[in-house]
């Protein structure tokens, strides 16, 4: 597929950017700073600013789908939509967070007395997207949410899918790899099973 890959020299977005392109997508890899980006047969480094809605639905036309990686802070999500909707691009999947996710009936992670303060204007900002996204008639979207803990592991290709319920191990550990996360969020690309829906993942 062509991918129109926002955000790609993230920590989510470059390993997102390598899961891509190890399966053969074409991914122009947008980014404010492209310059660490290497240019490759499938890869197309492009300087872009996801705050300028018309520059970046000129980016983003004449591709299969968008991936956002971009932290929720640094964009507005009724732009977004607007930018893609704009390029005529029929699908969007939005590298979510876990704040949003239910720890209980009507209860968010994010709500919950022990979520770090410093964390918490990204996750409130990511449940108002993940809203914004549920509230568009038309547009094709995929909402991701990674487990509690989202850090560099190994790429094991073994997890659970859930839903909006924050998912926990048998030890009471909320976790996913970035390379599993990944996997997940190209597996969904290629296999549609969560379209206009969110869910998550985690071991």
């Amino acid at each position: 597929m062509k991918i129109a890959l926002i955000g790609a020299t993230g920590n989510v977005g470059s390993v997102i950017l390598a899961e891509a392109e190890k399966r053969g997508h074409h991914i122009t890899a947008i980014a404010r700073r492209p310059e660490s980006i290497v240019p490759r047969p499938t890869v197309r480094p492009q300087r872009g600013d996801a705050t300028n809605e018309v520059a970046l639905s000129v980016l983003l036309r004449g591709h299969d789908v968008v991936i956002s990686a971009v932290k929720f802070v640094r964009i507005d999500p009724a732009l977004l939509v607007r930018a893609v909707s704009a390029a005529a691009v029929p699908r969007i999947l939005v590298v979510g967070g876990a704040g949003s996710l239910e720890v209980a009936p009507g209860v968010t992670l994010v709500d919950t007395p022990q979520f770090p303060e410093e964390y918490k204007k990204e996750a409130l900002a990511g449940r108002t997207f993940l809203n914004v996204l549920r509230g568009e008639p038309s547009l094709t979207w995929t909402f991701l949410s990674p487990s509690a803990l989202l850090v560099p592991g190994a790429r094991t290709g073994k997890f659970r899918l859930g839903g909006d319920q924050l998912l926990v191990d048998t030890q009471g550990h909320s976790q996913i790899s970035l390379e599993d996360y990944a996997v997940a969020m190209i597996d969904e690309l290629e296999n549609p099973r969560h379209l206009r829906r969110r869910f998550t993942v985690g071991y």
